[in-house]
């Protein structure tokens, strides 16, 4: 039996998680993500699927996030038919998260057609969310640790991840008729001082590797990145201003979350409302209630006083007249609100109302891929396009590495070294070119390993005979 890998996304981005193995014919797609970011990458979500969908058998998810499941409701709309196997919290995120993005492709494809800023004489949205409805019937949870058979002579196992809840590291064992192998698909690594995620699992043994590689490049420190966040704050504070923390719904809203509320009981921040302005992030932060052994948040979850999620003074918005309130807010304030990359969503009025206002501050927490509005602010653009117009860019912009989900260059490492043999092939994924190369430098120099960085679209062969 042969076993084939084609990289149709996450190849040289950080975006459109989607790995093709084939092994005797049966076919395995490993997430089915978005493309996000640059306009040459986001165009791809809308070419053919470089593989007939309908010859697809299995999709196997690592996590929920939009950039490793977005594409599911148009992939099941061009002939998918088959099983989507995830972990238990990412079965229900997805759910969230695919309805909200439908929801937002309908909206902004209607924007688009009343503003008269498309090129298009009627825009369309990519897919809707009766399109997303669809997806569901199809998804199958698991546990971690949970051997499933896919089939005859192919296996899976998912372990923790991290980065957010029901993240998974994924084991595929092949068994042909002379020998047994595994890949290991990393998904996307936590960090292993999470407050409230359990570290990524050890993975001892793996033939072929796909390693993810967003931080690649970097190490972002996490010793004081809550001094720094109280730091912001407390200044944006004293100049009369809002703090505006644009954050992903999933993950890092229930991180900042859990920060601000020690900060506040510590009194290293002011005593002052926090709205969290997300439907979908209120969704999905009640779901730790639901999954109490994927987190360590334990018995604080019961009680409203130590509850970081409930305390007196948060403040859900999930209606639209009650975020558009928040726009009348001059001061003694913090707005969290998605999206994390300022692509879509609710945080554009915030932004659109907030950038003007020197005495504003706007705190990104999660990495910027090239091409979002996130990065084009945080570059320096003096001038941030939000729908259709021009809006000059005067609040204070800040960005707090330490907060993001990823696993840094020293932690990529750190998992790496777990591997007791060296895999016959390491590829370096969902990761810009700069970062994959650099670990894959590191990778060679340090561990003697084969770290290759494929390109999009290209093919290998895994294995032959075995």
């Amino acid at each position: 039996m042969d076993v084939k890998g084609k990289f149709l996304g996450g190849a040289g981005t950080v975006t459109g998680s989607r790995f093709l193995l084939e092994a005797g014919g049966f076919k395995v797609l490993v997430d089915c993500g978005l493309f996000q970011g640059l306009k040459d990458y986001r165009l791809r979500n809308w070419d053919s699927f470089p593989t007939d969908p309908a010859e697809v058998d299995m999709v196997l998810l690592t996590h929920a996030h939009i950039d490793h499941s977005g594409y599911l409701p148009k992939f099941v709309k061009e002939g998918f038919k088959g099983q989507i196997i995830c972990t238990e919290p990412t079965l229900e995120l997805v759910k969230i998260l695919l309805l909200d993005a439908g929801k937002l492709q309908e909206e902004e494809a209607k924007f688009a057609a009343k503003k008269g800023y498309s090129k298009h004489t009627k825009p369309l949205p990519l897919f809707s969310q009766e399109d997303a409805d669809k997806v569901f019937p199809l998804l199958q949870a698991i546990s971690f640790e949970e051997e499933v058979k896919l089939n005859d002579y192919i296996s899976l196992m998912a372990y923790n991840a991290g980065h957010i809840l029901g993240a998974s590291i994924l084991k595929l064992k092949i068994k042909g008729e002379h020998q047994e192998k595994k890949l290991i698909f990393s998904g996307d690594l936590g960090r292993y001082r999470d407050p409230i995620l359990n570290p990524p699992a050890n993975i001892p043994f793996g033939d072929v590797v796909f390693v993810e590689s967003t931080y690649g490049d970097r190490t972002n420190e996490s010793e004081n990145l809550d001094k720094e966040l109280a730091k912001l704050i407390r200044t944006t504070y004293q100049n009369g201003g809002v703090s505006l923390i644009p954050s992903f719904a999933v993950g890092r809203t229930q991180m900042i979350l859990f920060y601000l509320h020690r900060l506040q009981e510590k009194g290293l921040i002011p005593d002052i409302p926090i709205y969290v302005d997300s439907p979908m992030a209120i969704d999905v932060t009640g779901l730790y209630k639901n999954f109490p052994h994927y987190h360590h948040l334990g018995p604080s979850l019961e009680d409203q006083e130590s509850n970081p999620f409930l305390h007196k003074n948060l403040h859900y918005y999930r209606d639209q007249e009650a975020s558009m309130s928040l726009n009348h807010i001059r001061g003694d304030a913090i707005i969290i609100s998605a999206s994390g990359m300022a692509t879509g969503g609710r945080i554009l009025h915030h932004l659109y109302h907030r950038l003007p206002n020197e005495n504003d501050s706007v705190i990104f927490v999660g990495y910027q891929p090239e091409g979002t509005r996130g990065r084009k602010i945080l570059d320096g653009e003096k001038v941030c396009r939000i729908y259709g117009i021009d809006v000059p860019v005067k609040a204070g912009i800040h960005f707090i590495d330490g907060l993001s989900a990823h696993a840094d260059q020293t932690e990529l490492v750190r998992w790496c070294e777990n591997f007791i043999s060296k895999p016959k092939f390491t590829f370096l994924v969902h990761g810009e070119k700069q970062a994959s190369e650099k670990l894959a430098g590191i990778l060679k120099d340090k561990l003697g390993w084969n770290a290759i960085c494929p390109h999009y679209l290209e093919s290998f062969e895994l294995f032959t005979g075995i």
